[in-house]
């Protein structure tokens, strides 16, 4: 790609970004939120078409003029979006041949689809039903779908946007081998990633992205190129720590959560949550830790109104009093608040402006006899906009325009803005590159200075680590060990992640 520059109204996304990929290597684009990488890429696909950028477009020895998505597949480059695009209601099966139908005589061959679908998922590593609805997968399932989907093309580059992103360790992993598995059949791959130890581990060449501008390629093979190293060249400086400093001040036990056991929404005999019991200071920061589906979602969501699940049994203790919270309007009214791991569906409504979702979890706070406040609600947003450092010309604009990190702050602003006792952080930093991590990080931080107790789950310890005070581990729905942080270390967390037997709390 020479000399690409990509303008949206009022923004300049890219500006003369160049970057040359070669057959068979596997190439990273690393920046910060914002910096252009995803919307490089979405030029390279035909999202973008030929005719919305200027510059060119070089592809096997010829210069390519991609119309639309299908002109980019046709010529053999696929691209996995961080947005997942399948379709809730339609099987594992249905989604990855969805376009690229197996027929016979005119008509789908569904027996011959669904083989082939248990041939690619057991390429990715996903052991599930291939009649199994997109809906009943959580969010790292879904990416392994989007991952055999692609597979399907006859690929000679591969495009993945934060592939790694919702996954735990053991199934990132299997996917970076996946990558080596194609570059060693000469397929090219261009991988954005936050998590900068995958791309120092895998990555042939990096290419690093600010401010819409190339900064520099680095050629991993020839030494010198770590972690610090790319981060140097991301943020245009050096991080002298991934964690603010804190000095916490623990406070009183003001919520706990005693026996709690939930059942899954369609299989009855199936407990998600059992038996667990948890407890937060004021002033705490509390982690939970545990592998892709042991049940930390199923917990938080349950606890935040009965969002997920079947409630059979358990009590909520807020300030030495119990209390029901059958819905998630009696959750917010006791104090509660919940980020969700998947911002774009249950986070944000993406047809709404930035103003409008900051305010939406709270609307009574800036209503006057049942009519909402214009002024108030513009000046609350405009004061979240620069207290959290929302990178956006105005907070009149459409919150789908921002970058992933940008994103995520106004969903960490609609929740502040309701003033709550207790935060529960899902995955928050997920996506989010290290510059957005640390200044999310602070926010979290000074929530917990207010008093707050603050609930944050992660599939990457070394957050919980960095972060947390106190650090719960679940094992198959079950909370399997409560550990010091001062006592924590990734042996020992790991340890309780993956056994059954309940342990005595530290």
């Amino acid at each position: 790609m020479r000399s690409i520059t990509k303008e949206f109204p009022g923004v300049k996304a890219l500006s003369d970004v160049s970057i040359t990929v070669r057959a068979g290597e596997i190439h990273a684009i690393c920046g910060e939120n914002g910096a252009g990488k995803s919307t490089l890429m979405k030029v390279l696909s035909g999202v973008y078409p030929f005719g919305t950028y200027t510059g060119d477009i070089w592809y096997q020895g010829e210069i390519v003029e991609f119309k639309d998505i299908r002109a980019s597949e046709r010529a053999g480059i696929a691209i996995i979006h961080q947005e997942l695009a399948l379709i809730p209601e339609l099987s594992i099966t249905e989604n990855i041949f969805l376009g690229n139908e197996i027929e016979h005589g005119g008509r789908i061959d569904w027996r011959a689809a669904k083989l082939r679908a248990m041939d690619l998922l057991a390429r990715v590593g996903l052991d599930e039903d291939p009649d199994t609805q997109i809906k009943h997968l959580g969010v790292g399932k879904q990416q392994l779908v989007e991952i055999a989907k692609a597979l399907v093309k006859d690929v000679k580059l591969l495009i993945l946007d934060e592939p790694t992103a919702a996954l735990n360790e053991d199934d990132s992993q299997h996917l970076l081998d996946l990558i080596r598995g194609l570059k060693a059949k000469g397929i090219a791959s261009i991988m954005i990633s936050h998590k900068l130890n995958e791309i120092e581990q895998i990555a042939d060449s990096i290419t690093i992205i600010r401010d819409g501008q190339t900064i520099e390629t680095l050629d991993v093979a020839a030494g010198g190129v770590d972690e610090d190293r790319i981060i140097r060249g991301m943020v245009g400086r050096s991080l002298e720590s991934r964690y603010p400093d804190r000095t916490p001040k623990i406070g009183e036990v003001f919520f706990r959560v005693e026996d709690w056991t939930i059942q899954h929404p369609q299989v009855p005999e199936r407990l998600v949550v059992k038996g667990s019991s948890l407890e937060v200071r004021r002033g705490e920061i509390v982690g939970i830790a545990g592998l892709m589906g042991a049940g930390r979602t199923e917990l938080a969501m349950s606890i935040f109104g009965r969002s997920y699940g079947t409630y059979l049994s358990g009590r909520i203790i807020k300030d030495g009093e119990e209390i029901v919270l059958k819905d998630v309007e009696s959750a917010i009214e006791h104090g509660l608040a919940y980020v969700s791991e998947d911002r774009k569906q249950l986070g944000l409504n993406l047809l709404d402006t930035i103003k409008r979702s900051i305010v939406s979890a709270k609307l009574r706070k800036i209503a006057r006899r049942g009519v909402i406040d214009n002024s108030r609600e513009h000046g609350i947003a405009e004061d979240y906009r620069k207290r959290l450092r929302i990178k956006t010309p105005s907070v009149e604009a459409g919150v789908s325009k921002l970058s992933g990190g940008n994103q995520q702050k106004v969903v960490l602003a609609k929740w502040m803005f309701t003033d709550p006792d207790l935060l529960i952080l899902d995955e928050p930093t997920r996506g989010i590159d290290v510059g957005a991590k640390y200044e999310i990080y602070t926010i979290i931080q000074n929530l917990a200075a207010q008093g707050k107790g603050v609930i944050l789950i992660s599939s990457e310890l070394p957050e919980l680590l960095g972060i947390a005070d106190r650090i719960y581990t679940v094992f198959e729905g079950q909370i399997t060990d409560d550990i010091p942080a001062s006592q924590a270390t990734p042996e020992n967390l790991m340890r309780s992640m993956t056994s059954a037997k309940k342990k005595a709390n530290a």
